[in-house]
């Protein structure tokens, strides 16, 4: 059963949502990265001094995996209702649990004043934050993905997405300027504070414009639908999670598979990076930090670029480039790094986001169009969220505790390897999607579609 088609959204409003949307991911994306960076930098001496400098890095990565262990719960919860609710609403509720939890860390009291009530706390916040973020993603590229059209949805969708390099380079960009201007006792003792605070600041500006945007048209079809359904039936709907179970599990495995490399590959460059270019290869944090910052703008330009050929070529095709790419530049990325200067440094971080953007750019419109209407806020954030405990939870520990281990790159080089295999495997089963209707509300398999490519 489909819906009726809907009139298609203007130009200039698809542009305020696209808008609204991105900017509402960046700070979420802002207040997120910011944990890490700060884990990396300044968390190990505040909330874990009485451990050796890298098993203190490693308890710091252990509280930033625990986001993401509360990614999955968000991903049920904000679906479920994302799905029976709309899509707007939640993303408004995600927004504020994860800007008071970010400005929550940065009234903080360090281990030195409160001692191990500190990092207990400081986990708690994480916690909050991880399940805000799993509630997210799902729905900014939804309400993008179902305004916009088939022809041009890679491009649109892709903008959200970059609300990820967006925050990262926002996060960076604070942190760089702070360590930059402060000295390390400044920072440490209230400078690192700045960014979390800031983030109150942010929360307000996303507020005021996530709330003026519409619900998506294709949810509110779909809505009516639904109900007209169960009144002519009196048959209630299926909970969106058992309907994703029953109807869709394979987009669940291929959307879970898919992200395995473009998750890893991105907390290895981003934030792993840098604990192994201070730590093993001897560069300052400020030298670490920018070239983050400037592989970071790089990454955001490209992303609407590979969004636009997925458009042209397919999801796969492009997605798959990105997995290769990921995968083979590795051992140079690391052997750059490895030379200690600046420019080798900056062209291993670059050249990284770029292929990581092959996969990140038609992620959010491959994902939305894998699942039905009244089950996609639920699908799409499942297969992406609960694929983050195996994949981006713990990459900078199995990196940083690889370099412990064996104080060589190699090791880290083949994880990185075998993710990327996993991804190809999973992108190679996967089907094309990009001329899928969105507005079809059917709870069919996925290979009943009409409009699906093999």
């Amino acid at each position: 059963m489909a819906a009726a088609t809907h009139a298609p959204t203007p130009p200039g409003s698809l542009k305020r949502i696209v808008a609204a949307s991105l900017i509402g991911t960046t700070i979420e994306w802002y207040d997120f990265f910011l944990y890490g960076s700060a884990a990396a930098l300044v968390f190990n001496k505040l909330f874990f001094p009485e451990s050796d400098p890298l098993v203190g890095t490693l308890l710091s990565f252990l509280t930033y995996a625990v986001g993401f262990a509360a990614r999955p719960l968000g991903a049920l919860v904000f679906g479920h209702y994302g799905d029976r609710l709309g899509r707007k609403k939640l993303l408004v509720l995600s927004l504020l649990m994860m800007g008071g939890a970010t400005f929550a860390i940065g009234l903080l009291p360090t281990h030195a004043t409160v001692g191990s009530v500190a990092p207990v706390l400081l986990t708690v916040l994480r916690l909050v934050q991880g399940f805000a973020l799993g509630g997210e993603w799902g729905g900014a590229v939804l309400l993008v993905s179902e305004h916009g059209d088939a022809k041009r949805r890679g491009f649109w969708a892709s903008w959200p997405q970059t609300g990820a390099p967006a925050g990262q380079l926002l996060a960076t960009g604070v942190l760089s300027a702070l360590t930059a201007l402060l000295s390390d006792e400044a920072f440490g003792s209230w400078g690192w504070r700045v960014p979390f605070l800031l983030s109150g600041v942010l929360v307000m500006v996303g507020l005021w414009i996530r709330l003026s945007v519409d619900e998506s048209p294709v949810f509110k079809a779909a809505l009516v639908a639904a109900e007209e359904r169960k009144a002519s039936s009196a048959q209630a709907e299926k909970m969106p999670l058992v309907a994703v179970l029953r109807h869709h599990w394979r987009d669940v495995l291929v959307a879970m598979g898919a992200r395995m490399a473009e998750n890893i590959s991105y907390y290895v460059i981003t934030a792993f990076i840098l604990v192994y270019a201070t730590a093993h290869t001897g560069l300052s944090k400020q030298t670490a930090l920018n070239a983050v910052l400037i592989g970071s703008a790089v990454h955001f330009a490209v992303i609407p670029a590979w969004g636009a050929l997925s458009d042209r070529i397919g999801r796969r095709p492009v997605y798959l480039i990105g997995a290769v790419g990921v995968g083979l530049w590795m051992f140079p990325f690391f052997a750059l790094i490895d030379h200690g200067a600046f420019g080798s440094l900056l062209l291993a971080i670059t050249v990284g986001l770029v292929l990581h953007g092959a996969m990140y750019a038609p992620q959010a419109a491959f994902f939305s169009e894998m699942f039905a209407t009244r089950m996609r806020y639920s699908g799409a954030s499942i297969g992406a969220q609960f694929s983050s405990l195996a994949a981006g939870a713990p990459a900078p520990l199995i990196a940083t505790a690889l370099l412990e281990s064996y104080d060589d790159s190699t090791p880290i080089v083949l994880y990185v390897i075998a993710a990327a295999l996993l991804t190809v495997v999973a992108i190679v089963c996967a089907r094309e999607t990009r001329h899928r209707d969105l507005a079809d509300v059917s709870e069919e398999a996925p290979a009943a579609r009409a409009h699906a490519e093999v």
